[in-house]
């Protein structure tokens, strides 16, 4: 969807105005409700949200208003490095997000990004990555600290002990020396002496992980706590995801299977803006899927269908292996959704001589898009994950569908 967007008119008249008169621009901005402010930056093209945002009279209000993929998208396009004006306002489950889903590749912690994400909060001021320290899993830090530095502590009572060449200390017990001699630790030492002044129990359980906590276990941990996080704004762990292509046998196609509970509006918070998805894509050249949708006369019908479809795009994405901290991730995961349950749409209505907004009320997107998918040759199952071995014991144990 982001691809798609143009910079809406309301948009473009305060961008324009800006160029002459920055204070006036700010004040038209600031004449708009918070939740028109934040449909007008995340309904503006990518490029352009960080300038509205700069606009904002109270970015304190706003930036904590934008759903969390969003902020992490406007944080990546500006850059990371210069970042931290927009992370101060940040509020502590947009930290995580952040770091949720643009540091990890992607079932695996990205200790280049991290390390981006830990400069970017540190530009932020003090307080900003001290929310960022305790919002943040303490395994993933532990990961990224014991990358970069070894850890020793210094022997109670021993006297002839002395620290590691370059070791530093900010309390003369625990030491830590860069793995890399041309790291400056700048990032690091700043999180770590913000930590000592203000929170010296985290960092000394902190450095204690480095020093004696597997890597392996912590990073067992981060990757539990980060998919239960990911599971409750919609994105399901990768075995789940990957039930979208799950076999059918041909004489199971036609079947009209009862529809799924209905998805609640509202039943995990949307990580990404979404407008009216039907609206948005009405017109003869639009898929099929949302055509139909549009028939629906039902508006709370129509906004279950919004949440449904955006929960399948959500399984495309973790099923394919898209980068969630992409911006352009989420609007490929929605073409091919569309496409895809378009397909099986178009095939269960001739096959029973129905409308689309019957099938639509008798089956689930997550079926249109399994039928969509056997029907076309031209889309292939992501790999899997299994090893050759696991993969054959997997093939020899697999039951098709009822």
């Amino acid at each position: 969807m982001a691809a798609l967007r143009t910079l809406p008119r309301k948009a473009r008249e305060i961008l324009e105005l800006a160029r002459d008169d920055r204070s006036a621009a700010r004040q038209a901005l600031g004449r708009l409700s918070l939740d028109a402010q934040v449909a007008l930056v995340c309904e503006s093209p990518l490029s352009r949200r960080a300038e509205l945002l700069d606009l904002a009279p109270e970015p304190e209000s706003l930036v904590p208003a934008l759903p969390p993929a969003e902020l992490c998208f406007v944080a990546s396009a500006v850059g990371l490095a210069d970042a931290g004006w927009l992370l101060e306002h940040a509020s502590d489950t947009q930290l995580t997000t952040c770091v949720d889903l643009d540091a990890w590749q992607p079932l695996t912690p990205d200790r280049e990004r991290l390390g981006q994400w830990l400069e970017a909060l540190a530009d932020a001021g003090e307080p900003t990555l001290l929310r960022a320290a305790h919002s943040i899993d303490m395994e993933l830090w532990a990961l990224h600290l014991r990358e970069r530095v070894a850890v020793e502590m210094k022997p109670s009572g021993d006297e002839d002990w002395s620290p590691p060449t370059g070791g530093q200390s900010l309390d003369g017990q625990l030491f830590f020396v860069a793995r890399d001699p041309k790291d400056d630790l700048n990032d690091l030492v700043t999180l770590l002496r913000t930590l000592f002044q203000n929170d010296y129990w985290f960092y000394f359980r902190l450095l204690q992980a480095v020093a004696w906590e597997a890597s392996s276990e912590n990073e067992e941990w981060a990757l539990r706590w980060r998919a239960g996080r990911l599971q409750d704004m919609g994105f399901p762990p990768w075995e789940e995801a990957m039930a979208i292509y799950g076999s059918l046998r041909p004489e199971q196609l036609p079947h009209l299977a009862e529809a799924a509970q209905p998805i609640a509006v509202g039943e995990w918070p949307l990580p990404v803006w979404m407008p009216e998805l039907p609206v948005a894509f009405e017109g003869e050249e639009a898929p099929l899927l949302f055509r139909a949708m549009a028939e629906l006369r039902d508006e709370e019908e129509r906004r279950a269908l919004s949440f449904a479809f955006l929960s399948l795009a959500n399984r495309v994405a973790v099923a394919d292996g898209m980068a969630l901290g992409d911006a352009e991730s989420l609007p490929v995961a929605i073409d091919k959704a569309a496409r895809v349950a378009s397909g099986g749409l178009a095939f269960l209505c001739e096959e029973h001589g129905i409308a689309a907004t019957e099938v639509l009320q008798r089956t689930s997107l997550d079926r249109l898009f399994r039928v969509g998918f056997h029907l076309d040759d031209s889309i292939s199952a992501p790999a899997t994950r299994f090893d050759d071995d696991e993969a054959d014991e997997a093939e020899d144990g697999e039951t098709e569908e009822s």
